[in-house]
């Protein structure tokens, strides 16, 4: 629950704003941050058409946690390359986007319950910055990221999103980075998708423009499926939060889909008001 104290704290830093809209990135293939395609320009004609923020919290399926949740309180968050095999290029990129300590340890009694710490020794994974690069090229708006505790159930993370919604009054952009479908093991360069992935995307793209979310946090419920869609559950995490940070109000609307690499969902997505 989200006390009356901590909204209060909050206030102080941010002013109150409409309600922000709440965005989930396929983010896919590291290269998407240096090959422009029809997925990173969509992220551009997306981050062109938001409002402005004031900050931005990322929620990134490349920073994983058991037992704690992390708030990352880096006043220069370092640009991380959680990869390899990769050109060159994508190494050598940066996104010198500037951190927030002091909103970051206000989210920290905003989350009392969830019994978030903060944390100076992450920044922002491939994850966060190959979208951002997109969305906001120029860097100029504050990042801070939280991470994801893999050891809850998606019950817990769906309630996360509930208390994060408060920050979306505060000129705060949740956006949550990963992929509804992401089988690695399955991956098939240059060939059609599985369709196992295009049926588990679908399903999923059904249940989320009906706000069937208690369907949506059952993985035992859906079999097979789901365990050939995602082997491990960190890249679908980001989607459940932002379901969960969405309001009865709101609007979905889809900024980009489709299978890549026979594997990967690239479906991006927002809730927001009109």
């Amino acid at each position: 629950m989200v006390t009356l104290q901590a909204l209060n704290t909050l206030s102080v830093k941010l002013a109150k704003t409409q309600s922000m809209p709440v965005v989930f990135i396929g983010h896919g293939n590291p290269m998407n941050a240096i090959e422009e395609n029809r997925f990173n320009q969509s992220w551009s004609q997306l981050g062109q058409a938001l409002p402005r923020p004031q900050a931005i919290l990322m929620i990134s399926a490349h920073w994983t946690t058991k037992g704690i949740s992390l708030v990352d309180n880096s006043a220069k968050p370092k640009t991380i390359h959680d990869f390899y095999g990769f050109p060159e290029a994508l190494s050598a990129q940066r996104y010198p986007a500037k951190g927030d300590p002091v909103l970051a340890q206000q989210l920290t009694e905003l989350l009392s319950e969830q019994q978030v710490q903060t944390d100076n020794s992450w920044g922002l994974d491939h994850g966060a910055w190959s979208v951002l690069k997109w969305m906001y090229p120029a860097a100029d708006v504050p990042v801070f990221q939280l991470s994801i505790d893999v050891s809850k159930d998606l019950s817990w993370h769906f309630a996360l999103g509930r208390s994060l919604s408060a920050l979306r009054k505060r000129g705060v952009l949740i956006i949550g980075s990963g992929n509804v479908v992401h089988n690695l093991a399955a991956l098939k360069p240059s060939q059609q998708p599985y369709e196992w992935a295009q049926e588990f995307d679908a399903l999923f793209a059904k249940r989320l423009e009906q706000r069937q979310f208690t369907e949506l946090l059952n993985p035992a419920a859906m079999g097979g499926l789901m365990r050939m869609a995602n082997p491990s559950i960190e890249h679908y995490i980001p989607a459940i939060t932002v379901a969960g940070a969405s309001s009865k109000q709101d609007q979905l609307s889809v900024v980009c889909q489709g299978v890549d690499l026979g594997a990967i969902s690239m479906r991006s997505f927002v809730f927001h008001q009109i």
